[in-house]
This record gives structure tokens, sequence and C-alpha cells, in this order.
């Protein structure tokens, strides 16, 4: 592997895992020597020791109690901190001063700030509002929203009073947010008027009447006015008590006690984004929560007070509550709704050196489309505050990689990180001690036992396998909402391994502890009983220039699997013999024989999730002629009906 950066001395003395090390050293005796693994092999030994030293050493606000694990023979029953107390939201308003506390850009270029200050009072005007309308711990508040500063005030406000926040991004389809809301019951719907994307102003309020008329709880309903617009107007049900953005702001202002919860009450509720039946709805608990992300953002992301952190995401993606928590660390953040790419390519690079930002996220997808682009961002955009890059979503390519360092930027920390809405965070990441390699993710987030297991339950180093987690951990969910014996949490994470949470990445585990990535290993093929995965394929299927897109599936046939590479090709390209010879030579050359499709076939579009990732699944359902739930979890569940009874499939 390439070597790609690594941290200078300073870096490192003057980072936030230096004196973290520093404070362990010197609280529980040790001499770790500025060796990551040395840190992470003391955490996952002494976990009990370890949470609570996140805790203490991040400032918590809130209670202690006794340190020891709950622990059960059952692995989601062990329990972390469980005599604490805390109060989530109480912990992001970090800060009450003038300063800034959230910018909001959107892609038609209207811009709005927060002071702490500012958050403050309207969080506290929102809790007021939700109390005097009988709102109360445990109650459900659902969001329809864009991603917006109000859409953070009412997470806050939610939060603040034990109430359990869900969100649902504004580009989900009406059947799509019914089948998540009417699930959980929610008392109180917060809807926006409309969003803009791609220069288009998208009607949101439109869909109100048959949301409550099929989510027979909201009684209750607040409408939000797109930021610098009046509000849309829409049609009214008589039974539905409706609230607006102008009657919050004449609340009296009043300073709330924050009451504290037990650590593990119920924080949020995210969405799977599966192809098959409904959607489970993943309730996290607030302690475990704030604990991963205080480490992530601050031991591992080197978040400092200050920083202003802008993660490209929308409301329904776990990474934006990822983002909101930042404000526990003292950053701003930075909000951005609308398209990456409206009117200008590199977008959110522009956005992130004008607002001096420190930490930019964006998806694997957008790195690669730059860098097919061959947008040469350092001759054009000032990112002399920009620390860190983290990328998530897919795997991130080599070519991706070297892009950032060749096109972007030199001296900044590129952290490939991967997780997911499961656990609200991630598993493995960066760290500021060890080098960067090309295509090669850092090692375990501290705290978490991650390991690659093969088939019998064996773990593995420089061999692929199953991403597992071996030994519990405070972010696990709490529970799958309605779920019965918790029959659906179990199958979901622990069928696959006797008392070990399964995670569904089919990754590799390098020597130096570094982790490759090569996608679901519920999408992964398995030609001739040998298991690969796709994103092997997709890296060198994405060097060819006439290659817009790909999707690689595995299709049953003849007693086995053949694999079949779908390609949306770039205009004026075609796919002829002599393209399909090309790419099968490159797939063997640089991949292997076992890797090269039986198949090659154009299409004009992907099918993918709302927050943009490719399913895999749903196209192989297609093409094997099973049905597909749950089309409402995607984008553009129309594209399916062009993988139906493709000829070529049958021969």
């Amino acid at each position: 592997m390439k070597k790609l950066w690594s941290a200078s001395n300073s870096q490192i003395k003057n980072s936030n895992l230096a004196n973290y090390e520093d404070y362990i050293n010197l609280r529980y005796n040790q001499k770790f020597k500025r060796k990551y693994n040395n840190i992470l092999s003391w955490s996952i030994k002494n976990s009990d020791k370890f949470w609570e030293s996140i805790w203490d050493y991040c400032n918590v606000k809130g209670r202690k109690g006794k340190v020891n694990l709950t622990k059960s023979k059952t692995f989601y029953k062990n329990y972390f901190l469980s005599d604490y107390k805390l109060n989530f939201a109480e912990n992001l308003l970090s800060k009450n001063d003038n300063s800034k506390a959230i910018s909001f850009v959107s892609e038609n270029g209207y811009k709005e700030k927060r002071s702490w200050r500012e958050l403050n009072i309207n969080s506290n005007k929102i809790i007021s509002f939700l109390k005097s309308n009988n709102t109360k711990s445990g109650d459900r508040v659902a969001a329809y929203l864009p991603n917006i500063i109000e859409t953070v005030e009412y997470f806050i406000g939610t939060t603040a009073i034990g109430a359990i926040w869900s969100s649902c991004s504004p580009d989900f389809g009406v059947k799509g947010v019914i089948e998540r809301f009417a699930q959980i019951k929610p008392k109180i719907l917060i809807i926006a008027d409309r969003y803009y994307y791609n220069g288009k102003e998208i009607n949101i309020i439109e869909k109100l009447p048959e949301i409550i008329r099929k989510i027979n709880s909201i009684k209750k309903v607040v409408v939000l006015n797109y930021p610098g617009k009046k509000i849309t107007k829409f049609k009214k049900i008589k039974s539905i008590k409706y609230f607006y953005s102008k009657d919050i702001k004449n609340i009296k202002q009043t300073n709330h006690t924050f009451k504290k919860f037990s650590f593990n009450h119920p924080l949020a509720i995210l969405y799977s984004s599966g192809t098959t039946g409904k959607p489970k709805c993943i309730c996290h608990r607030s302690g475990g929560v704030l604990l991963q992300h205080l480490k992530e953002h601050q031991l591992h992301c080197e978040i400092k007070p200050g920083d202003n952190i802008f993660y490209f995401t929308t409301c329904g993606w776990m990474m934006w509550n990822w983002l909101v928590s930042s404000l526990a660390s003292k950053a701003s953040i930075l909000l951005y709704d609308g398209f990456p790419m409206y009117k200008k390519n590199d977008l959110l690079l522009r956005v992130a050196g004008k607002e001096k930002i420190s930490l930019l996220g964006v998806s694997a997808k957008y790195i690669d489309s730059l860098n097919k682009l061959n947008l040469k961002i350092k001759k054009k955009v000032n990112l002399k505050n920009l620390k860190m890059i983290c990328s998530t979503g897919s795997p991130l390519s080599k070519d991706g990689y070297e892009y950032i360092y060749n096109s972007v930027k030199k001296n900044v920390h590129l952290s490939s990180i991967s997780g997911g809405t499961d656990i609200v965070s991630c598993f493995v990441l960066g760290n500021i001690y060890q080098p960067l390699y090309s295509g090669e993710i850092q090692g375990n987030g501290l705290g978490l036992d991650v390991k690659v297991y093969n088939e019998k339950g064996k773990s593995k180093i420089n061999k692929k396998g199953e991403l597992v987690c071996a030994s519990p951990f405070p972010c696990m969910p709490i529970k799958f909402w309605e779920d019965k014996n918790n029959k659906k949490f179990e199958k979901a994470y622990f069928k696959r391994f006797k008392n070990t949470w399964y995670h569904g990445d089919y990754a590799l585990k390098t020597k130096k502890g570094g982790y490759i990535i090569y996608g679901r290993s519920d999408a992964t093929l398995n030609p001739g009983g040998v298991r690969l995965g796709t994103a092997e394929i997709y890296s060198e299927v994405e060097k060819f220039k006439e290659v817009r897109e790909s999707i690689v599936v595995g299709q049953s046939w003849d007693n086995d699997i053949r694999i079949i590479l779908f390609v949306i090709l770039n205009n004026k390209y075609a796919l002829n013999e002599n393209l399909k010879l090309k790419m099968k030579k490159q797939i063997r050359y640089n991949a292997s024989p076992r890797h090269i499709p039986a198949k090659i076939i154009q299409v004009s579009d992907i099918p993918r999730t709302k927050n943009g990732k490719i399913v895999e699944l749903a196209v192989k359902n297609i093409i094997e002629g099973n049905q597909i739930k749950n089309k409402e979890a995607l984008a553009n569940p129309k594209i399916l009906d062009e993988f139906k009874n493709i000829k070529e499939l049958k021969q």
C-alpha cells in the first residue's frame, strides 16, 4: 500500500489524542508511548474504565453513578454506566455566548447564522412549546424537514424533555414517510413547506393531508417556512391543530432546568434503508450515542472548540446526527441544503473554503465524481483551515484517496470511515497517530473490539471475511421499535455468529491493523463457491472514461452464480464489444479472472437509496424474479422496470 500521509511530530504533540493519552497514563498508571494499538488494546480490555474516562475527559454534563458494567450472557443486554444520568440536549448546548454556533447555506444562495445564545433561546422556546402541548418523556416527535437550522433546534428541544426524535428527508415520498412514522406513532409532526434541489422548488406541504390520514396518532402539526421564503399555502384538516414558526418565536423566553435521564434513555429512532419488508425502526440510547460521538469527534477527528464542521448530509441519514453532536465539543456546524454540484461541480469545496471549514465530510461517490472530472481544487479554492476530510457511504477507491492528495490538499488527514445507521457512528475510522495508506482505513475505533471473521467465526488477518464486533459497546441500539421479544433485532445482528455483532460488511484486516472494506457482505459475489467483493470490480470499471457509473450483482445461473455488470455510459459513448473486452481485460489484470463479469449490459440509470447508495440487492432480486417489497426506500424505484426481462440474462 502506498503511504499518503502521516502527522508531523508537532501535530501529534498538540493533538487531542496525545492529551487524552497523557490523561490516561496519569489516571491509570499506563505507558502507551504514543502507540495507537497500545491505547486501543487497553480500551477494549478495560471497557468500563475506558467509557468512564470518555465521560470525564470530555466533561459530560450529568450525574455519575457506579462505573461497573452490567453484565449479561446476552450480548446486547450488557449495559454501560447504567447508574449515570444526563440530558443529551444540555450537552449540545455547550456554550451560551454570541459566537457562531450554526451556519446555513442553501443551494439558492440564501445564508443564515445562529449564535450560541440564539440557539439556546430558540431551543428553550421549543421546550416551552412542547411542554405546553402535553409532550412528555418517551413520546415520539417526527420531523419531515430539509437540512435547516430549525431542524437542529427542534431536535434539541425534543431531546431536552426526554421525547424521542425521528426524522425523514424531504425527498422521501408519502408512502416512505408513512411506512416509517406510522410504526412509531408520533404525537407531533414538524414539516417544512418546501425545499430546493438542483434549481427546482419542491413542495412538501402538499403531502401533509395523506400523511395525517394514514397516521392517526398525529394530532398537532408544526409548519416551517423554508429559510428566506414566505410560507406556502396548503389545505388544512379541521381535526388537526396547526402551529407556525412565528407562534414558537412569540413564546416568552424561559430558562428551563434540564432533567437528567437514564444513560440508556431513548434518544432517537433511525431507519434502515433495506429493500425487503418495512424499514426497521432502530431505537438509540442517549448516553451511548453521546459518548461514542464525543470519542469519535475529539479523539479520532481531532475536533476542538471553535472548529467549524461541515458534513454533506440530509436529515434522513445518520451522519446528520453525527454532525449535530459536534456541538457538544464546542464546535460550530455548517448545514448545506440542496444539490452538492449545483451550477458548480466543486461547490461543496468552495463552501468549505469560504466558511473556513475544519472538517469536511462527503461521500466516496462525490470524491470519485470530482476525480473523474479531473478538478484541480487546490489551484482554485483556499482550504488552509481544512484539517480533515471524511469519506463514507461506500468504500473509497485507491484513486479517490490519491486524488485528494494530488488535487485537493496535500497536508490534510483523509479519514475513510465505516459504520452505519445501526450504531449511528463508526466501527473503523482514522486517527492521528498512524500513517494513512491508499485504499486502507486506519483502524478500529477506540473501545470497539472489531475483527474480521471467516465462515467458522475465527478472527483472521490479511484474509477477507465478515466485519464483526466481538465485545459489547455502549452505542448498540436499545431495540427495534415494536419488535416483540427482540426477534428481528437478534436476526439482524446476532444470527450469523454466536454472541457477536455481525455488521454485514465484507472486509479485510491488514497486518498494520487497518481495514479494507469491499462492500456489503450480503451483496458479495460467490461464483464457483469463491466469495468476492464488488468493490474490486467497481474500482476497475470506474477508471474507464466511458463509464459514468456501474452496479455489479450475482445472478443464479446453471447451479452457480455468474457476475453481471450493468453500466451507465457518459454521453457520446456506446457499449460495443471492444469496450466490453477492454473492461474484462482490465478486471482480469487488476483483480482476478474470477472477477470477470459474465455479462456487461448498458442501462440508463441505477437504483439507489435516498442517501445516494446504490442498491445491489434490489437489482439482484429483480433479475432473479423476486418481489421488491420496500420500493419506497429507493429514490428512483421506476428504474427497476428496466432490469426486468433483459434478454441477455436469459442466455
